[in-house]
């Protein structure tokens, strides 16, 4: 039959019942004729327990000793899954990662995964057991050769799981957990949350990104990188779980299996207009009704920015293709004779986006795309960010240099860069999932100097401290006392190390100060299909605003759409995007 490698998470095997139950699954598989490498993680909350057990002796434990310690948890878990399976008849043999030959970085608690020798894996395949292995964990070599055991920080054992069957190159790895598998969105909040059977791994690494703890962003950037078959299901009932999909099969480069270029992709999309409107009304239902306007008139909005300002007014900015600006323009003059505010147009802008894996999980990638193009002397019109794609919109002049600087910047071969690329998501929904996530804080850079280079600076000072940043916004209008106000969301743990890094860029700009919104809530609706279904933004939009719920910020990319709101408004707007786009219905 094939080969297949089976996850099982810390609840699947809390006990000794649950393991034995583990194991007659198991055995199931085998019998029906398939090759068996299992992934297990600790028993429980063991690993909870350990980490207690290390904070009574120590506040500040050593980062060594503390993989020591927690990489035993799962060495507990493989030999008495090995038991249960042998008992039953099933030879089973379990490795921990370093006997396997898992390679990682020497990098305690947080290792990624360089190489994994399969040669004892497939020897003991073909001797007829299943293979058991220790998730969670590796091992790297000290300054000294000395081999030292690592773990892989949270999620590590769906990585490890996700990896392993990249090497193997294995038919399918089976995530089995305690949920049916990747729900529409978080059922203890909604409990009408349908599960979604079949999902793309962009599609799910930007939910995951966003806060779906089904799976890890680091297993998922795995599967999409090397074109493993992925499928999340229960451990405990039957039913046909998510199937994850990938487009791409690369093989492993000799940078290391998770430390393969981040950005494998540099698109550039030609003929595009840039509308701003600017000092519109601040209150509910005001996106809804501009862009249901230009949705009723046939007019396919790309990016979409919202920018905040003090006082009772916003800006929002976004792109159409040329051959619509106009239209598109003439549309919006007739809704600002009722609301007020201005309108201004950019013909012959071109924008440019870098695609990978996991983009904004590692902050220095973004900075580098936009230092790059301040470096070749290019000003960014607008910024769009995701987990997968990171957009800018510039002038249609630079945008054969805009290549060249970005294209060497990331060492990408002509093969990886594309010219108005063809599509290639028709028929998929346009909003697949929703995530919601209270825990961003929302901060202002007012008075930024209107320079090109100014969002490069900003995001690589915050990058060079290891801070992310999601939601980015620059404002469309010029302040009176000069300079413009650039948005910005983060996690709210990150908010004081922001100050910290900032600290110096806001002496330097002398205009500038940092301002903190109110207590905000990010609701992301994410789908493959969003770019090609006309008016996905106003419903999402006028959901919102049926509620009389006021949007804050808005920010989209080119499959995720996303939304800041008050924070005690968040259930309620992620309730009616929820109810609006019918997926509280079984799909």
């Amino acid at each position: 039959m094939a080969l297949l490698v089976q996850k099982f998470g810390g609840t699947s095997v809390g006990s000794v019942d649950h393991i034995k139950s583990v194991a007659r699954k198991i055995a199931s598989s085998k019998l029906d004729g398939h090759d068996l490498v299992i992934i297990v993680s600790a028993m429980g909350n063991s690993t909870d327990q350990l980490t207690q057990l290390a904070n009574q002796i120590t506040h500040n434990p050593p980062n060594r000793e503390m993989d020591m310690l927690l990489s035993t948890g799962e060495q507990v878990s493989i030999s008495l899954l090995a038991m249960a399976l042998n008992e039953i008849g099933i030879p089973a043999k379990s490795l921990t990662g370093p006997q396997v030959g898992i390679i990682t970085e020497s990098s305690f608690g947080k290792a990624r995964i360089l190489d994994i020798r399969t040669e004892k894996i497939n020897t003991l395949l073909d001797e007829g057991n299943v293979v058991v292995i220790a998730g969670f964990q590796g091992t790297s070599l000290s300054s000294d050769g000395t081999a030292e055991i690592t773990t892989l920080g949270r999620g590590g054992s769906d990585t490890s799981a996700v990896a392993v069957a990249a090497a193997l190159g294995a038919a399918q790895c089976e995530i089995y957990t305690d949920v049916p598998g990747v729900l529409t969105t978080d059922p203890r909040k909604v409990k009408e949350a349908q599960l979604i059977q079949k999902i793309s791994c962009d599609e799910m690494l930007e939910l995951a990104s966003l806060g779906a703890a089904v799976l890890h962003p680091r297993a998922v950037e795995i599967a999409r990188n090397y074109g493993v078959t992925l499928i999340v299901k229960s451990s405990r009932e039957k039913g046909p779980g998510t199937t994850l999909t990938s487009h791409n099969k690369k093989s492993i480069r000799k940078e290391g299996l998770e430390l393969g270029r981040p950005v494998t992709g540099l698109e550039l999309v030609e003929n595009q207009g840039v509308l701003g409107l600017s000092h519109i009304p601040d209150q509910p239902g005001i996106a809804a009704d501009l862009f249901e306007k230009l949705s009723n008139g046939g007019i396919n909005v790309d990016l979409i920015i919202q920018s905040t300002h003090e006082g009772n007014t916003n800006d929002i900015t976004f792109t159409v293709a040329s051959k619509q600006l106009l239209k598109a323009k003439v549309l919006c003059e007739k809704i600002l004779e009722s609301i007020g505010g201005k309108v201004c147009i950019q013909e012959d802008m071109t924008k440019l986006s870098i695609s990978g894996a996991g983009i904004m999980g590692r902050p220095g990638i973004a900075a580098k795309l936009f230092d790059n193009l301040s470096q070749a002397g290019i000003n960014i019109r607008l910024i769009a960010t995701s987990e997968v794609k990171v957009s800018c919109v510039i002038n249609a002049n630079l945008g054969a240099k805009a290549l060249r600087y970005v294209s060497e910047a990331f060492e990408l071969d002509k093969k990886q860069i594309e010219i108005n690329p063809k599509n290639i998501n028709f028929g998929e929904p346009a909003v697949r999932g929703i995530a919601l996530d209270p825990n961003q804080a929302q901060v202002s850079v007012i008075g930024v100097p209107d320079l090109p280079g100014t969002a490069a600076t900003l995001c690589k000072t915050l990058a060079d401290a290891g801070i992310s940043v999601d939601t980015i916004v620059q404002s469309e209008r010029t302040l009176p006392e000069g300079g413009r106000t650039i948005g910005f969301t983060l996690n709210k743990n990150d908010r004081k190390g922001a100050d910290i890094a900032l600290n110096g860029l806001m002496k330097k700009w002398q205009n500038a100060k940092l301002n903190d919104g109110a207590a905000i809530t990010r609701i992301s609706a994410v789908g493959a299909g969003m770019p090609y279904t006309l008016g996905t933004a106003a419903k999402i939009f006028r959901a919102i605003a049926e509620k009389n719920i006021n949007i804050e910020m808005i920010a989209t990319s080119e499959i995720r759409t996303t939304c800041i709101v008050a924070k005690d408004d968040g259930l309620d707007a992620l309730k009616a995007i929820h109810n609006c786009f019918g997926l509280h219905q079984i799909l």
